[in-house]
């Protein structure tokens, strides 16, 4: 035994000294991204001559950190940062990260040395009677006082007065007794096999996703302030279109009527104007309610209560335009930026890290420890130097039959591993899905746009033409209803397709995945 143990503390000293992780090493995996995004490529090869885009992606740059600058709207600008302060979903993310840190500290602990001050007390028999009685010493002892049983080294006669101390002394030895206890016990598992740094490099990178998850919330939290944003002022333009219109067929009304009063109208022409008016009054609820949400959802992101945005958002604004540049940068990049990206990395780095510690468990645990303290059947006693007892040693730990408890666990670490690399190469997938869907809607919306701002043109131009016409008697009041119906329709489109596409951009902000970085949103406050 004594070469073997030779060889198994060598090893063990080796492996202390190297500092050794059994395991596979955690490499960052490639996110095979592509060279060029395919809804660029795919433009510029069958541009749109009837409506090109007024606001086009770019490569030459990544995004801009601070995307929602690109609208110049101060008023926004002042909600997304009291929103990143004051939003109480954001700051739940912020909590789990103290949490994630907080269990980094506990796996590091494995690794430290223990150390802890023991004092006890214990009353009690310790049964040594009968086993004395059962060898016969009590029967030795009674001897000790016949006259005619004579002991070597006793004087005669002295026999009764040393079986009397005998005995004495035996029954002290069978009493209950006593134990103070003071001192202090210490542990050091040496972690030869790095399994306390595989659980402390697994616990890291979950304090990493967990920051990666509050990176994540706080895209989505700025894209939705900027999407909520858009809907209030989309409303709001609805509505003062939608004022405009009333204002136009409540003088077609007023014609009307001057008309048939002078016989050139009919009666059925004044109530079909009055309809088309009521009609068109009957939008104004519908565009105050979607405003009246947007505002009380806007209040909700900050952290304030309904109603507290009311007065400085109740004054209608015009929707937020996009830039005529947009900065996307290439697939490579996206990797870096997307925070649901770099989290599955985190969890990959997790998984990894895990299969080592599960190796480390067929590896000896070696530790050393010790134990020093004082001990007396008197407390008064425990400062004297003589009831000191100490102990020190390694221990050594080597499984041996574990019921296959160990290979299983290995196992499904592996699995683990490989479900959470399958995970990112999905999340890729996903992310690079997100944009080009993102770039293509954007580019289709600011054509329907468009080609709706010509539809509204020429509706205008009809229906102008129709007014003039039937103030002239040359068309019927009919042409006049439905040139004003099909104007309205084109106009509250265009309002909406505008909205739309804004709306649109800032989807292609969150899908680019920027707004989390420092430069950004400064520093969050830690609790």
């Amino acid at each position: 035994m004594r070469p073997l143990l030779r060889r198994l503390t060598m090893t063990c000293m080796a492996a202390l000294a190297s500092g050794c992780s059994v395991g596979p090493n955690f490499k960052a995996p490639d996110a095979n991204a592509p060279a060029a995004w395919h809804d660029i490529q795919q433009t510029a090869s069958q541009p749109d001559t009837a409506h090109p885009p007024t606001s086009v992606p770019t490569v030459d740059s990544d995004p801009d950190p601070r995307w929602w600058r690109s609208f110049n709207d101060a008023t926004l600008e002042s909600l997304i940062a009291r929103a990143v302060q004051g939003n109480l979903e954001l700051q739940q993310a912020v909590w789990r990260i103290v949490e994630a840190r907080t269990q980094v500290q506990g796996a590091a602990a494995q690794g430290l040395p223990n150390v802890s001050a023991t004092a006890s007390y214990t009353r009690e028999q310790l049964g040594a009677k009968g086993f004395l009685e059962s060898q016969g010493v009590y029967d030795d002892v009674n001897r000790l006082g016949a006259p005619d049983s004579p002991v070597n080294g006793i004087a005669p006669g002295a026999g009764p007065r040393v079986q009397q101390a005998a005995t004495n002394a035996l029954n002290s030895i069978t009493e209950p007794i006593s134990l103070w206890q003071v001192g202090f016990d210490a542990s050091w598992e040496l972690d030869l096999f790095g399994r306390v740094r595989r659980s402390v490099e697994s616990a890291n990178a979950q304090v990493q996703g967990a920051e990666e998850s509050r990176n994540d919330a706080l895209v989505s939290l700025e894209a939705e302030v900027a999407q909520t944003y858009i809907q209030l002022r989309g409303a709001q333009a609805l509505r003062a279109v939608t004022t405009s219109l009333i204002d136009e067929q409540t003088t077609i009304v007023t014609l009307t009527q001057s008309q048939a009063r002078v016989g050139l109208a009919s009666e059925l022409d004044v109530k079909s104007a009055s309809a088309q008016l009521a009609q068109t009054r009957a939008l104004l609820p519908q565009y105050d309610q979607q405003a009246e949400q947007a505002m009380n959802g806007l209040a909700y992101l900050v952290g304030e209560t309904p109603g507290a945005l009311d007065a400085e958002l109740t004054a209608p604004s015009a929707i937020p335009p996009g830039p005529a540049a947009i900065p996307v940068g290439l697939p490579s990049t996206l990797a870096r930026r997307r925070p649901d990206i770099r989290r599955a990395e985190a969890a990959l780095h997790s998984a990894t890290a895990n299969v080592g510690v599960a190796v480390a468990q067929f590896f000896p645990d070696v530790s050393l420890t010790g134990q020093i303290g004082t001990r007396a059947s008197n407390a008064h006693d425990l400062a004297r130097w003589s009831h000191l007892f100490w102990s020190f040693g390694p221990s050594v730990s080597l499984p041996v039959f574990e019921g296959g408890a160990l290979v299983s666990n290995l196992h499904l670490s592996k699995a683990e591993q490989q479900v959470a690399a399958l995970d990112y190469r999905k999340t890729v997938l996903g992310a690079l899905r997100d944009v080009d869907n993102a770039l293509a809607v954007y580019r289709t919306d600011q054509a329907h746009r468009d080609a709706l701002a010509d539809e509204v043109a020429a509706q205008q131009s009809a229906f102008d033409l129709a007014r003039d016409s039937y103030r002239k008697g040359l068309v019927s009041f009919i042409n006049v209803l439905d040139s004003e119906r099909q104007l309205s329709q084109a106009r509250q489109q265009h309002e909406q397709a505008t909205m739309q596409v804004s709306t649109d951009l800032v989807a292609l902000y969150k899908a680019l995945g920027g707004g989390w970085q420092e430069e950004a949103v400064g520093s969050l406050r830690q609790p």
